[in-house]
C-alpha cells in the first residue's frame, strides 16, 4: 500500500530559524507552535470529555427519571451519535484545513466546541421542557462531534509539521498530551463536584457549572489559536500551488492504501482509549458498585501519570521506531485484557491497578498516532487524510464502546468485555506488524 508521499526526495520543511540549530533539535519557533497547539487542543477536549464524566447525571436530567437503565442507555446513545457525525466534520473541516490552513481549521473547531458546551450547560431539563431537552442535547452533541471530527486531523498535522525531523513523534505526542490533559481537567472537575456537592446540588447546578467552565476554557483556546502562525509546511504547499480544490477526492483517489492503514491503526487505540480512559469509572461503578468519587479519583491519578509519560514514549518512538512501540501496546492488550478486567472489584486499589496498567499500554498508541498518520500523506491532503479515516474508525469502535460495554454488563455478559477489547487489539496488531516503518521518512 502506498504511504502517500508525493515527493520522496523533498526535504522536511523546517520552521523559521531551524537552520541555526542542530538537526533534530526544536527551535524556539517550533516549541512555541507546539505549546500553542497543545494548550488550544487541551481546552477543546475538556468540553468533549465532560459529557462522559457526567453521563449518569445527564441521563437523569434530560430523560424521564422513571426509565432508569433505559435513560442511561439513551444518554450513551447520544454519546455514540456524537461520534457518528465525526466523519462528516472530519471530511468538511479536514478539507477546510488543507485548503485554507491549519490555523483557520483549528480556530473554527474550538469555536464550535465551546459554543456547544454553553448550549448544554444552559438547556433546561426534561421536567421543565419535556422532549425538547433531549432534542437540544442531541443537537449540541452533534455539533461537538462535528467539531471533534475536524480537530484531530488539523491539530495532528499542525503539531507534526511544526517539528524537527528527529522529533516528530515527540511533537505529535503532545496532541495526545492535550487530549489527556483535557480529560484530566474534566475528571478533576468531576472529582471536586461529586466529592463536595450533595446529590441534589450536583443535579441542580453542579454539572452545569462544569460545562460553563469548559465553554470558558474553549474561548481561551480560541484566543490562543488566533494568535499562532500557520505551519511552514502548509505555507510552502500553498505558495507552490499544490493545494487542492477538493482534498477529500484527492485523498481517496491518490492515497487509498494510506487511508485504509489509518483505519487499521486506529481500531485498537480508540476502543481501548474509550474503555480504559473515558468510560472505565462508570463501567466499574455499574459492574462492581464502587463509588463514582473513588472511581474518578483513581482515573485522575492514572491520567496524570499517563500524560507525564507520553512525551517520553514519543522520544522512544523517534529512536526505535513506530512499529515496535505500537506493537507492544496492541500485543499487551491481546494478552492482558482478560486478567485485567477480571481483577476489577469494588476496591480502590484493584481499580487503580487495572486503570494504570491499561493506560501504560495505551502509551504505545497515543504517543504515535498523530505522527504515524501524518507520515502517510503529503501536506495538500494531510489534514483530510488523517481526519476522515480516523473519524470513521472512532465512530465505529470508539463511540460505541461505552454503549456496548454497558449493554453487555446489563445483559449479564460483563465477563465478555475482555474479548471485545482483545479482538480489536489483535486487528491492529496485525496492521502494526505489516505496515512500513516511517521513522526516517522525509516529511514534506
Amino acid at each position: 500500500m502506498s504511504t502517500g508521499t508525493s515527493s520522496p526526495s523533498s526535504p522536511s520543511s523546517p520552521s523559521p530559524g531551524s537552520s541555526a540549530v542542530p538537526a533534530g533539535r526544536l527551535t524556539r519557533a517550533q516549541r512555541k507552535a507546539i505549546l500553542a497547539g497543545t494548550i488550544g487542543n487541551t481546552v477543546e477536549w475538556v468540553d468533549w470529555a465532560l459529557y462522559s464524566i457526567f453521563v449518569k447525571v445527564i441521563s437523569e436530567v434530560f430523560f424521564p427519571k422513571s426509565e432508569g437503565a433505559v435513560a442511561l442507555l439513551s444518554t450513551l446513545a447520544v454519546f455514540a451519535v456524537g461520534f457518528v457525525v465525526r466523519p462528516v466534520g472530519a471530511a468538511v473541516l479536514g478539507a477546510y484545513a488543507d485548503r485554507f490552513g491549519r490555523k483557520k481549521g483549528l480556530t473554527l473547531t474550538v469555536g464550535l466546541m465551546a459554543g456547544a458546551s454553553f448550549v448544554i450547560a444552559l438547556t433546561p431539563g426534561y421536567e421543565t421542557i419535556g422532549i425538547a431537552a433531549p432534542a437540544v442535547l442531541l443537537v449540541a452533541r452533534l455539533l461537538q462531534g462535528f467539531s471533534a471530527g475536524g480537530e484531530f486531523g488539523s491539530s495532528s498535522a499542525f503539531l507534526v509539521e511544526s517539528a524537527a525531523a528527529g522529533r516528530r513523534a515527540f511533537a505529535g505526542s503532545w496532541q495526545q498530551v492535550s487530549v489527556g490533559a483535557g480529560t484530566l481537567i474534566a475528571s478533576l472537575l468531576g472529582t471536586v463536584l461529586t466529592s463536595t456537592l450533595s446529590d441534589d446540588a450536583l443535579h441542580a447546578w453542579g454539572w452545569r457549572a462544569a460545562f460553563v467552565v469548559g465553554g470558558l476554557l474553549g474561548l481561551v483556546g480560541l484566543w490562543l489559536r488566533v494568535s499562532v502562525e500557520d505551519t511552514e509546511s502548509f505555507a510552502e504547499c500553498a505558495k507552490s500551488g499544490r493545494t487542492r480544490g477538493n482534498p477529500l477526492t484527492a485523498m481517496f483517489r491518490e492515497h487509498p492504501g494510506a487511508a485504509l492503514r489509518v483505519v487499521g491503526i486506529t481500531v485498537a487505540g480508540t476502543l481501548t482509549y474509550y474503555v480504559w480512559i473515558t468510560y472505565l469509572p462508570t463501567y466499574a461503578n455499574l459492574a462492581t458498585g464502587i463509588s463514582m468519587g473513588k472511581a474518578l479519583l483513581s482515573q485522575t491519578i492514572c491520567l496524570a501519570i499517563f500524560i507525564a509519560l507520553l512525551p517520553f514514549v514519543g522520544r522512544l518512538s523517534d529512536r526505535v521506531g513506530r512499529k515496535p512501540t505500537m506493537a507492544a501496546f496492541a500485543g499487551g492488550f491481546v494478552v492482558l485484557s482478560w486478567p485485567l478486567l477480571h481483577l476489577l472489584s469494588d476496591s480502590f486499589l484493584s481499580l487503580f491497578l487495572v486503570q494504570l496498567t491499561g493506560m501504560l499500554l495505551i502509551l504505545g498508541y497515543s504517543a504515535n498516532c498523530a505522527v504515524i498518520m501524518a507520515e502517510q500523506f503529503p501536506p495538500e491532503v494531510r489534514a483530510t487524510g488523517i481526519a476522515l479515516p480516523y473519524a470513521l474508525a472512532v465512530a465505529l469502535f470508539g463511540g460505541t464502546a461505552p454503549y456496548v460495554t454497558t449493554w453487555l454488563n446489563d445483559a449479564g455478559h460483563g465477563g465478555m468485555v475482555w474479548l471485545y477489547v482483545s479482538g480489536a487489539a489483535l486487528i491492529s496488531l496485525v496492521v502494526y506488524l505489516t505496515m512500513p516503518e516511517t521513522k526516517s521518512k522525509e516529511l514534506d
